[in-house]
């Protein structure tokens, strides 16, 4: 099924006004995947890797090629670390509605406390071995 009705491919909803990426890293990009710099990157080198169709085959073409540049970065030293992410719906942070996988490349004291990675985006709950940790209800 797909997730965004009317927005089948990446060009359809470029098309549209829905998907706002122009600086496409071509050198990166292929047949099912493009890749773009964030225009409003959280750390240098962060990019988008977005399925040319929104499908969840080519959606996890799009992780795949994230995970897969991230470990060739920090093989080739130029990272530490990367955070790969998605964001899903207007509650999860998604502003652009069309999907696309998040690259971010870390370094050593890019924040005060990079325990949990991800899990940050639910403030005070990244450092589950912090004592400001609250697990949540439902669980």
């Amino acid at each position: 099924m797909n997730s965004y009705i009317g927005h089948r491919s990446l060009r359809d909803a470029q098309q549209q006004g829905t998907a706002p990426w122009t600086d496409e890293a071509k050198e990166l990009s292929d047949y099912h995947v493009a890749v773009f710099r964030d225009a409003y990157p959280v750390a240098p080198g962060h990019l988008l890797f977005v399925p040319r169709y929104d499908t969840p085959g080519v959606i996890k073409d799009a992780f795949d090629s994230a995970y897969i540049h991230g470990l060739q970065l920090k093989e080739r030293g130029e990272i530490q670390g990367f955070n790969i992410g998605m964001n899903m719906g207007a509650v999860a942070g998604q502003t652009v509605m069309y999907p696309h996988i998040h690259l971010i490349p870390r370094s050593a004291g890019d924040c005060a406390d990079p325990v949990g990675g991800v899990r940050g985006v639910i403030p005070g709950q990244a450092n589950y071995k912090n004592t400001g940790y609250k697990k949540p209800e439902c669980f």
